[in-house]
């Protein structure tokens, strides 16, 4: 039995949540560095408390995925865990610029690390789940599409959620400066509507997105597994987490590698541009965390943040008709060099200004590895356990996380003097890496993928 084909307008609503995760996500890559000095961090010690993130992620996502797989409730099996993920998340956005409120108690600075886990542990349980919906819904020729579109709703989410600092002291006079505390008034609003804003979007996926039950999930699944060589026992809890682990398919370890030096790279972005550009830039001490000066570092921060998520936004909507053309592989690869090109071009800039030409490639290899590795990935497992394969995938993007995160800051300090500007030059040279990691990957399902997406592509015109 073969999934039936879903209108543009139901593969938007099972994924507009992720546009409300994103502006979150956004905000807190754009912002947690910045917040973080403010409370005291050095720049050589951020990656460290930017650890929280990956390694929450690499246990919470085979956890949600695993159990995911085997829940079924009123709101289906993965409403559940958007709907948890969405008000944690909420919490820890709207805690994390009052982190000072806590002082009496423990050092803000610390109070500040625990809500970026609690805001990076919440985002890990909404966002696998919203992978693995794409998947169970969706027949193998509109998944391209179904990522893609995904990645749209991202981009936009992130582009809200990395200009509402700017845009709340620019147009409407928000306090940009420190004021009674140690996080200006644009900041902390920002959060809050962002808190708003993610709720408000997951509920709407939830009100409006079904899932197919336990039973129809077995009869796709029989469909589609003669596509796949799978050799799955009958185990129970960790021991099934871990068989898996073991017996994942080829494909998915080939895009472990790619993955790897991706988000290697994307984590030194959003670990060290906010002290590279201010340094690099602006012409700022490394020490200087509170001058008006810094605060308008950061708020540049975040409107070229918005840029590249926008860029991505856009280019999203070619990523299926590019794929037709040239294959994913190819497209991906090609991506993450525009990536690379646009991350070490930022050692050459003195305008801020300039920044934003960066950002094109930057958010052209932002939108591929949002959709390209998933697309390739979902035709390589088994619809029965999509969820602990997505959830299982996360470690290929937690675990360069985790090792940039335990040696990006000693490197900016003893390797580079302070600068962090090489940090951003070095995540250029593994979007290289990664580009050429591309091309041993075993896209088996490619072509079949592809051949059908373009009339399911062209009703977006």
């Amino acid at each position: 039995m073969k999934k039936p084909q879903l209108s543009l307008s139901s593969i938007i609503n099972m994924s507009i949540g992720f546009l409300g995760i994103q502006m979150g996500f956004a905000l807190q890559n754009g912002n947690a560095s910045r917040i973080l000095q403010s409370f005291g961090a050095d720049v050589h010690t951020l990656s460290w408390f930017w650890i929280v993130g990956p390694l929450t992620g690499m246990i919470v996502q085979p956890i949600v995925g695993y159990y995911s797989d085997k829940t079924w409730t009123k709101l289906g099996r993965r409403r559940p865990y958007f709907l948890a993920g969405a008000i944690l998340s909420a919490i820890g956005l709207i805690l994390m610029p009052k982190s000072d409120m806590f002082t009496s108690l423990i050092p803000a600075l610390w109070v500040g690390a625990g809500m970026l886990f609690i805001m990076d542990a919440s985002f890990n349980i909404a966002m696998e789940p919203f992978r693995a919906l794409v998947a169970d819904k969706l027949p193998t020729e509109q998944r391209t599409l179904g990522f893609s579109v995904q990645t749209v709703l991202i981009g936009i989410g992130a582009v809200v959620g990395s200009w509402l600092p700017y845009i709340l002291a620019e147009w409407f006079g928000v306090e940009k400066n420190v004021v009674d505390s140690a996080i200006p008034p644009n900041l902390f609003w920002s959060f809050v509507i962002g808190a708003g804003g993610l709720l408000m979007a997951i509920v709407w996926t939830v009100m409006t997105t079904t899932e197919y039950p336990p039973d129809e999930v077995a009869r796709f699944d029989d469909a589609e597994e003669e596509l796949r060589d799978t050799d799955i026992e009958p185990k129970k809890g960790i021991a099934e987490v871990l068989h898996d682990f073991k017996h994942m398919p080829k494909t998915m370890k080939q895009l472990g590698v790619v993955q790897f030096f991706s988000w290697f790279a994307l984590f030194s972005m959003w670990v060290f541009t906010t002290p590279a550009i201010a340094q690099h830039v602006y012409g700022l001490s490394a020490d200087d965390h509170s001058s008006e000066m810094f605060q308008n570092a950061g708020n540049w921060v975040g409107i070229i943040f918005g840029v590249y998520n926008a860029i991505s936004a856009v280019f999203a909507f070619f990523l299926p008709v590019i794929a037709k053309r040239f294959g994913r592989k190819r497209t991906h690869a090609l991506s993450l060099v525009c990536g690379g090109i646009g991350l070490m071009s930022i050692y050459f800039v003195k305008d801020p200004n300039m920044l934003l030409f960066s950002m094109i490639g930057i958010g052209i290899a932002w939108a591929s590895i949002l959709a390209m590795p998933y697309a390739i990935l979902a035709g390589s497992i088994p619809l029965k356990k999509m969820g602990i394969y997505m959830g299982l995938f996360n470690f290929f993007i937690t675990l360069p996380q985790i090792v940039n995160a335990i040696l990006g800051g000693p490197m900016v300090k003893y390797l580079y003097d302070g600068r962090a500007i090489y940090a951003l030059v070095l995540a250029g040279v593994f979007m290289i890496f990664g580009a050429i990691s591309v091309i041993f990957v075993d896209d088996s399902d490619d072509s079949y993928a592809s051949s059908a997406v373009t009339p399911q592509f062209d009703s977006l015109s």
